[in-house]
Formats: structure tokens, C-alpha cells, sequence
């Protein structure tokens, strides 16, 4: 790893034509380490009140932020001499304290880690227990990453989470702090479907700001032999809702002694976290000095040990990988606890990578994949290029292959073995009621029931959807059409299914592979519509009660007429009460869903699917939340105001809340939405001059349900 979070990818140079050495990746870094006196500032104004107070987390006189709320970061101990740049606050961890971390509630993840299970899947080459995928992916700079969201839809936006087993959220520099917690959107996001996230420890290198006592602050012990600042990394994952840490220690300069400490430290963090995830860098080996091993060997094994998973470094070799695998196992672990080293940072599936040393093709799996930075997807896109839309097309190309079909994950796929062509896919969807909207966590406009409520982009990862995990499998007689996750219109939320193009012949598109019972009771309901030009789509829903009989064979689908649909009739929803006809006069388990269309006449269809529901009880309204008001608040230079807000929770149990405007004349604009009881608004606009403005807070079930609002006032 370099000193790279400061940067989103500005250099991309390294690795081309082979993959990067130890020495050429931190080369590639120091460009974007050196950027770190060059970051834009942001304004900054102290908070009223005992916001202020506390906010340095160390000494007296650190700089406040304004009122926006970042993800926190840290030093371990000490600070750096001299003074921050505009708009990093520096912070000891060994300071901090909950209760007097104003930013915590805004930074509280609240969904839990859901379970998953692992349907057949769907081609012949993925393999369950074997490999798995971490990933190291950086969303933002270290001191610059909102808390909650912001108005911009150009963001790092990941939804391939079926086949990832661990995200950390990189970050971390010798100018900001070394320490980065994981935010609440993208931990709710990952909670949803399964993932845990881990926050950032690390320690640079010397040439690029890293300093042993950096180290020494971390691994310190108090009088009663303990490690005070593991137990703060426990603190703070237990008090924001993420689950552990990834652990990267690369300043030089150490000894045999400091390397025993690191070890004991690992071992207090793993047994007083109880359940928290560690894991480690291939970098310190047992002399206290740094030096990538690129393997599991006798020199690093007792780090290995004492951690839960390691990041092997990425000049690793097919002997090496296989020689690393054997002794975990001889040492009672699972080999593929090993994650080998990928960095995709620069080029992304155009990165070489000697793929039969980590997932051959024949045999069993040697080791994991850990994806270094593949939000190349995004990076790598030109700026005015960067559009939702061409983001997900080229990260569904990453992790499922050029055909964008996971049951053909291989055809034309080159070099690059996507995930889906090795590792089997995962799914949360195992309990009633479940819905989904298709919203990915950020858009151009916000929808609610087909209609404008927001017409500014927006981002926020905690209010995206369980999508379906395998995009996107078709199977047709015929050409096959276009589908994909679609910005310019959406039933709710921020995106919408799209299916597009010539359908000579019916075309069934997989959806979300589930668990559901099913019973004479169940429901589903299909938000759809064709659009304006095209061919009028019959829709039937496809259901299935029993897997598939091996990997790669398809779903055993039955068919539920869901109605013919004219181009440009608009928004439509058909309740299907799929348990009469299918549950009989007992009941099952629907294993899958997904969607048939045929084009009446045959010819090109654009037909959408906004919504999909599965419940039995009909809904009922959550509870709404409790008093919310408004804890801060400052005019912005446009006459706008940036709010803080803050609420109870409601009595029922939710999926998100979502906060509006109400307009004169009884309009509403959506503001935003969270997964926990507090929200930033960085700009509320005055309508026609009124003296105050009036906010509700709404409660959403999992089935998007809205309860009643409960309402504050900003007076102007």
C-alpha cells in the first residue's frame, strides 16, 4: 500500500505492462502524498455550542470544522509539529471519548450485518467455500469524506456486494491523520448485503510522512501492561456500527521488540474485540524491520496468527501463493483467510494478473482475491464522462466480465477473470417483506412514486437497495437486449431497471435469487411501465420454487401474468397474488424471481421495473419518528442554510427516514435520508420569502412505506 488516499487515482501510472512493484507502487504514490499540502480547503466556522468544544479530540486551539459532518480520522497519540492545512482537523484517538464526539451520531451506522446465503450458481466455473474478495477501496480523501452523503451524484457507488466478503475503507495519510473510521452510508450499504466493513490503520513510510513514534503511540502499553489505544479502535467500531480494522504498519525503523509489541497488540485488539475482524498487511515481518514477503512465511506468520485475515503484498508467484496456502493450513487456518495482492488502482481489468496462481481454472482455489482500489471504475472514467450510468456499466464489466452475464461470465472476457466467472454469489433476500426500488445510493433527481421531489443530484449509500446479484442474466431465443441500472427515470429513489433494445423473441431476466416462504397469503407487486416508442411488452413474472440442478443450469421458472403494456401509458403497479396460484393448499419456498417480456408484434422495447415487492400482510404505516429539531444551524454565502437536525427513533422498526421541505402550497422537496436519527442538510432554500421554513421527518418501512411526518421549524 502507499500513501495514496489522499488522491482518488490522480496518478495511474503504475504497473503498466506487469504487475507493480513493491518499490514502483510507492513510487506511483508520491505524486498524490505530495498533493497533500495542495488539497482545496473548506471553509470553516466553530459550531455554537459544545459542538465546538471537543471537536479537536487533542489539543486546545485545533481548528473546528463547519457544520458539514465528515467520517473521523485520527493519529494514534502525538500530533504532527506545525499546523494542519485549511480544513483537516488533527485528532488524538487516544483522547477520544463518545461523548464528546459531536459528529457521532452522523456517523453511526445503524443497519445490521444481515446473513447470507449461497444459491446454486450460475455457471459452471464459480465455486462456493473457496476464494473469496476483499476489497480496498478509497471513497473520498481522508479528512474530506461526508458523513452524510452530499448533492452530487458523481460518487463511487459499489452494488456488487453479492460477491465481495470483506470492504475496507482505505484512507488514512501522515498530513490528516492515520486512522480512518468507515462512514455510515457506505457501512449501512454493506450491512444490508452482507458485508462487513473495516476501517484503515495506517502507518506510511518514512518518505512519505510516516514516523516510528507514529507507530510506538499505536502499540503502547499502560501501567497494567494494556493497549490503550486498541482498546479505543474498539471504542469507536463498537460506538459507529462497523465491524474491525485492517492493520498496515509500514514505517521503518523498527526492532525486534516493537515487532513482539505489534504482535501482543494484534492479540489484545482480536480477544477484547470479541468478534471484531482484524486483518493485516503483508509488510512488518518479526524483526521489527518492513519488508514485503509477498508470501506467508516463518517471518510474518506470527502477525497471521494473531489476525484474523492477511493481505499478502503483489509481487507474489504461483510458488509462493501455494507454499502460503500449505502453511496456513499447517498452522489450523483456512488458506483462504490469504487474500493475494491485486492492484487494479491503475489500470483495472486491464491489470495483469496471473489468475491460475490464485483461482486456476482446474483444481481448487489457492488463495482469496484482495482488490487494491477498484474504484478505477469510477476513477477511471474522464471527468465529463463520470455519469451514474457509464459508472455501473463499466463496474458491472469488472466484476462480472465483458458479457455482462454471469452465466456467461467468460465469453469475451480476454485476460481479465472477473469475479463472477470464479467466486459464487451471495444473497441477503431470505425473509418477508422484502421490496426494492432499484435506487443505487445516488442519482440526478429523487423520485417518489414516479414523480420529481428533488430535481439536484444526490448521493447517500444508505439508502440503496438489495440489488440483484447477478447482472444480468438473460435467456432468449433471440438477440439479447440491453439492461442495466437506468438515471433518467425511477419510480423511487434515484434509478430504475432498464431493459432496452430488439426482442424478436420472450427474454427472461434473472432478478434476485431468494429464500422466501411462501404461502396462499403472499403477494408480489410490479412497479412498472413501457416507455414512450416502444413495442408494447407482455410482462409475466417468473417465480422459482426449486433450484437449479447444477451450477450453470437455469432457473425452473413459472410464469404469472403481470399485463400488456402500452408504450407511454405511464407508471402502472400489478398486485399479483402469487400464493394462490402457486402455494396450492400448502406452502414452499420461492427460490428466485425474475421478470419474462415479450414484445407484442415483436420489434424494440424500452420497458422499466421501478419497484418489486414481496409481502403477505397488506402494509401498515411505521411509527413516526420522535421531536425532531434543529441542534445547529448557518447561513451559507448563497443565503441558503446548512442545518444539523436530529430526531428520535419511532416505535416500529424501520428501514431509513427520509426528510422533506414542505413548499408553499403544500408542495414537498426531498432533502435527503439516512438510516440513523441524525441528518446534515447542507443547503435549505428559502421559498418566496417566507419567515420559516417547516422540515418533516418521515419513517420508511421495508417496503417503503412512509409513516406520518413528524415536523420542526427553521425560522429565517
Amino acid at each position: 500500500m502507499t500513501d495514496r488516499p489522499l488522491s482518488t487515482g490522480r496518478d495511474r501510472t503504475a504497473g503498466a505492462g506487469r504487475p507493480p512493484a513493491r518499490r514502483g507502487v510507492l513510487a506511483a504514490g508520491a505524486a498524490t502524498a505530495a498533493a497533500a499540502a495542495l488539497l482545496p480547503g473548506r471553509a470553516v466556522a466553530a459550531e455554537p455550542g459544545p459542538a465546538a468544544a471537543g471537536r479537536a479530540g487533542g489539543p486546545a486551539g485545533a481548528a473546528a470544522a463547519g457544520l458539514r459532518p465528515y467520517a473521523s480520522y485520527w493519529f494514534p497519540d502525538s500530533l504532527p509539529s506545525g499546523s494542519p492545512q485549511p480544513g483537516v482537523v488533527w485528532r488524538s484517538l487516544k483522547s477520544w471519548t463518545p461523548r464528546e464526539d459531536p459528529d457521532l451520531p452522523y456517523n453511526t451506522a445503524t443497519v445490521p450485518l444481515a446473513a447470507r446465503f449461497t444459491p446454486v450458481p450460475p455457471n459452471g466455473t464459480a465455486r462456493a467455500g473457496q476464494a473469496r474478495v476483499s476489497a480496498l477501496a478509497a471513497f473520498a480523501p481522508t479528512s474530506l469524506n461526508p458523513s452524510q452523503g452530499a448533492a452530487k451524484a458523481d460518487v463511487y457507488a459499489p452494488t456488487h456486494w453479492a460477491y465481495l466478503d470483506e470492504l475496507v475503507f482505505w484512507g488514512g495519510s501522515s498530513g490528516e491523520g492515520l486512522i480512518l473510521a468507515p462512514n455510515a452510508p457506505v457501512v449501512d450499504a454493506a450491512h444490508r448485503n452482507g458485508v462487513p466493513v473495516l476501517g484503515t490503520v495506517f502507518l506510511p513510510p518514512a518518505a512519505y510522512g510516516g514516523q516510528l513514534r507514529w507507530t510506538r503511540d499505536l502499540v503502547q502499553r499502560d501501567g497494567a501492561g494494556g493497549f490503550p489505544v486498541a482498546d479505543k479502535l474498539i471504542e469507536v467500531a463498537r460506538a459507529y456500527g462497523f465491524d474491525g480494522w485492517f492493520v498496515n504498519a509500514e514505517t521503518g525503523g523498527g526492532d525486534a521488540r516493537l515487532a513482539a509489541d505489534m504482535r501482543d497488540f494484534l492479540r489484545h485488539l482480536r480477544e477484547r474485540g470479541e468478534g471484531l475482524r482484524i486483518t493485516w498487511y503483508d509488510s512488518m515481518i518479526d524483526t521489527g524491520a518492513i519488508s514485503w514477503q509477498d508470501e506467508l512465511n516463518d517471518s510474518n506468520a506470527g502477525f497471521f496468527r494473531e489476525s484474523g485475515t492477511m493481505f499478502l503484498n503483489f509481487n507474489w508467484s504461483a510458488q509462493a501463493l501455494a507454499s502460503s496456502g500449505r502453511l496456513a493450513e499447517d498452522l489450523g487456518r483456512d488458506r483462504y483467510e490469504l487474500w493475494a495482492g491485486i492492484d487494479t488502482e491503475a489500470r483495472g481489468w486491464d491489470t495483469p494478473v496471473d489468475w491460475d496462481a490464485v483461482v486456476p481454472a482446474e483444481g481448487p482455489h489457492v488463495v482469496s482475491y484482495g482488490f487494491y482500489r477498484p474504484e478505477w471504475t469510477w476513477t477511471g472514467l474522464p471527468a465529463d464522462e463520470r455519469t451514474p450510468g457509464a459508472f455501473h456499466l463499466r463496474d458491472d464489466r469488472f466484476w462480472t466480465g465483458p458479457s455482462l452475464d454471469p452465466s456467461e461470465p467468460g465469453s469475451g472476457t480476454g485476460p481479465w477473470r472477473a469475479p463472477a466467472l470464479t467466486v459464487a454469489d451471495r444473497s441477503t433476500v431470505t425473509s418477508l417483506p422484502f421490496a426494492t426500488t432499484f435506487n443505487t445510493g445516488h442519482g440526478l433527481r429523487w423520485y417518489e412514486r414516479g414523480r420529481v421531489l428533488g430535481d439536484a443530484q444526490w448521493n447517500h449509500l444508505g439508502l440503496q437497495d438489495r440489488l440483484p446479484g447477478r447482472r444480468w442474466v438473460v435467456r432468449t431465443a433471440g438477440a439479447r437486449p440491453r439492461v442495466g441500472l437506468d438515471f433518467a427515470d425511477a419510480w423511487r429513489g434515484g434509478s430504475s431497471l432498464l431493459v432496452d433494445g430488439a426482442l424478436p423473441a420472450p427474454a427472461t431476466v434473472g432478478l434476485h435469487s431468494v429464500r422466501l416462504p411462501l404461502t396462499q397469503a403472499t403477494v408480489v407487486e410490479l412497479a412498472h411501465r413501457t416507455d414512450a416508442g416502444s413495442a408494447a411488452v407482455r410482462v409475466e413474472l417468473a417465480v422459482a420454487l426449486e433450484q437449479p440442478e447444477a451450477p450453470g443450469e437455469p432457473y425452473p421458472f413459472t410464469l404469472v401474468p403481470a399485463g400488456t403494456l402500452a408504450p407511454g401509458a405511464g407508471w402502472t403497479t400489478a398486485v399479483l397474488r402469487v400464493g394462490r396460484k402457486l402455494a396450492g393448499a400448502g406452502s414452499g419456498t420461492v427460490h428466485a424471481l425474475g421478470v419474462r417480456l415479450t414484445a407484442i408484434g415483436g420489434g424494440t422495447v424500452r420497458w422499466r421495473l421501478g419497484g418489486l415487492a414481496v409481502r403477505d400482510a397488506a402494509p401498515a404505516a411505521p411509527g413516526a419518528p420522535a421531536g425532531p429539531r434543529v441542534v445547529a444551524a448557518e447561513r451559507n454565502p448563497d443565503g441558503t442554510a446548512a442545518l444539523r437536525l436530529v430526531w428520535g427513533p419511532p416505535s416500529s422498526a424501520v428501514r431509513h427516514h427520509e426528510l422533506h421541505q414542505v413548499l408553499p402550497g403544500g408542495g414537498r422537496r426531498f432533502l435527503g435520508g439516512t438510516c440513523g436519527t441524525a441528518f446534515h442538510v447542507a443547503a435549505l432554500r428559502r421559498s418566496a420569502g417566507e419567515a420559516a421554513t417547516r422540515i418533516e421527518v418521515r419513517a420508511v418501512d421495508e417496503l417503503f412505506t412512509a409513516s406520518a411526518p413528524s415536523a420542526t421549524v427553521y425560522s429565517w
